[in-house]
């Protein structure tokens, strides 16, 4: 499948391809492009790119796109992106920015930036650089008073080129191997 510029707009997408940043689209390679994520991303390898991250278990297409819509279905709150390389019409990187609404600061908003990934073959090419600044600007645009996110010491210089800054410490608790995940 061949993707053109125009594409998008047809494509099924979690949120409006203008909540991202002209700027940074314009700063990506022209054999590249950025947008949010659509419905039919699974076949362009939105897992395998993730798996440079994670694991990110293949439950099979009909529950990614279940997944999809479940995000899709809480208005404002998620903003997956991915950058598409056009040629192959394959995902080479992701990243994800989730708004939390709070009672604190006057109803303020947080934007957690997740799942921030960049296929091996891509690497080195800023690409993951191009994503941050795609969320950060969607999540101060969505008026959230910071945006957040955990990484390892190795990639802590990483992000602070992206204008981020070491604070307080993550702590985190895996739930056992026997609860059950929800399924949708």
């Amino acid at each position: 499948m061949s993707t053109t510029h125009s594409e998008p707009a047809s494509l099924d997408l979690l949120f409006p391809q203008e909540l991202i940043s002209s700027e940074v689209s314009a700063q990506l390679p022209s054999d590249l492009q950025i947008r949010p994520l659509a419905s039919t991303d699974y076949k362009r390898g939105h897992l395998d790119v993730l798996s440079v991250l994670s694991v990110a278990n293949d439950l099979g297409e009909v529950a990614w796109v279940n997944q999809f819509h479940a995000m899709r279905a809480a208005p404002r709150t998620y903003y997956s992106i991915v950058i598409l390389d056009k040629a192959s019409d394959k995902i080479v990187a992701v990243g994800t920015a989730f708004i939390e609404r709070k009672f604190l600061r006057g109803l303020g908003s947080v934007g957690h930036i997740e799942d921030v990934a960049v296929d091996k073959s891509q690497q080195g090419k800023k690409l993951g650089m191009r994503i941050i600044q795609a969320l950060t600007y969607i999540s101060e645009n969505n008026g959230c008073y910071k945006s957040i996110l955990n990484c390892n010491d190795a990639n802590i210089p990483f992000y602070q080129k992206c204008g981020y800054v070491q604070k307080e410490n993550e702590m985190a608790k895996y739930a056992s191997d026997t609860v059950n995940t929800p399924k949708l």
